[in-house]
């Protein structure tokens, strides 16, 4: 309701374009995609860049459309019509975690090869941040790149990587000094056609299933010295950066994606005749129902405050580990309790719920676990 407040005609016109391609597209294939355990991402890539939708906030420069948080905002809302989580993370993967610092910090040799190649979807690309034993304590990340001459080389693993067994590229996170402390990694752009790249497995995950998630490994990989992003030693903070437009593509994503759980299930609702009557006519259920839309409504509402603060060029870290906390929690809590009311049906992987339910464990796991952002609320609360 009241979103001609926020979106213009402009607005609804790129938000019926995606809304197009999403129903033309990605819907009719993504049971056989989610079958498979991975979509074909270069070739969905390609569509999308050609219709300008990977460059949405990008320099046209770049071949991106160079336009605003409002348009981004549009455009998250809208693939999260897709109807399973895995397709609108990979391509939010492409968007708004591996190219956001190589626009921000990145040269113009990188911005050149690698960001215009990924804004006309003609490389995929990754972030590839976790590690075996490095999560979301980041300052524990053990690969290391060496500088010798006009090379790094390159020595560790990866885990959990998105578009891992796919990718062009990596936004690559990895230590280069041994000292202490943040100042000690830095951000590349590593390709993964050079030598001593190898994808050790491809994983097998509980939901997420049409995305295709790996582990890499590097031996000794020798990466150009150019593909550093930004300043050396200084990835760390270049990386907490670009995790604030990770992070805030999690919330109209789960606004949208539980909306839509509610909407099918009250179908159901209506359908389902129980002792003589309609589900829905329960009060429990309605109130029940009637909650979650409310959260839903406040976590929009943040997240259009959020929109507002990055167009005034304020730091919006506060309030979108706040949406990214409140877009898990509500997630699970409404998948959880949209297959309740599908009953047994609901336990059957036919249903959309099921596949809703398994998707939706991800996103307080994923980008920065929601104890995680609990302490940096408090740490930004002065507690």
């Amino acid at each position: 309701m009241g979103s001609e407040m926020y979106f213009t005609k402009d607005h609804e016109l790129v938000r019926k374009a995606v809304r197009d391609f999403v129903n033309r597209e990605i819907n009719p294939h993504i049971d056989e995609w989610e079958e498979k355990g991975v979509a074909p991402l270069h070739d969905l890539f390609k569509k999308m860049g050609d219709l300008g939708f990977l460059g949405i906030r990008y320099d046209s420069k770049y071949g991106g459309e160079g336009l605003d948080y409002w348009y981004e905002t549009v455009f998250l809302e809208e693939i999260a019509h897709i109807r399973c989580g895995g397709i609108p993370m990979a391509i939010a993967v492409q968007t708004n975690m591996a190219t956001p610092a190589i626009d921000e910090f990145g040269s113009e040799y990188l911005k050149e090869k690698y960001l215009t190649a990924a804004i006309k979807g003609d490389m995929v690309a990754a972030i590839a941040v976790t590690e075996p034993d490095a999560g979301s304590d980041v300052a524990a990340l053990k690969t290391t790149a060496k500088k010798e001459g006009d090379h790094y080389v390159l020595n560790g693993s990866k885990t959990y990587i998105t578009n891992g067994t796919q990718a062009d590229f990596l936004t690559l996170l990895a230590r280069t000094s041994d000292a202490p402390g943040y100042h000690s990694f830095s951000l590349f752009v590593v390709p993964t056609n050079l030598p001593g790249f190898q994808v050790s497995r491809k994983l097998d995950k509980l939901g997420m299933r049409s995305s295709d998630t790996a582990e890499l490994y590097f031996d000794n990989m020798k990466i150009p010295a150019e593909n550093l992003i930004g300043v050396e030693n200084e990835g760390f903070i270049h990386q907490m950066m670009q995790f604030q437009h990770e992070r805030f593509s999690c919330m109209p994503m789960a606004y949208v994606a539980t909306k839509n759980m509610i909407d099918e299930t009250v179908d159901y609702l209506k359908g389902r005749i129980v002792f003589g009557k309609p589900l829905i006519k329960k009060q429990v259920l309605r109130h029940r129902i009637a909650k979650w839309v409310t959260e839903i409504e406040c976590l929009k509402q943040l997240t259009y405050h959020v929109v507002r603060l990055k167009m005034a060029g304020q730091d919006a870290s506060r309030e979108i580990s706040m949406g990214k906390l409140i877009a898990g929690d509500l997630m699970n809590k409404v998948a959880d309790g949209c297959l309740q009311m599908h009953g047994g049906m609901g336990f059957m992987n036919e249903m959309h719920i099921s596949r809703a339910y398994r998707d939706s464990r991800l996103i307080s796991i994923g980008g920065g676990a929601s104890e995680v952002m609990c302490d940096i609320i408090a740490k930004l609360e002065g507690l």
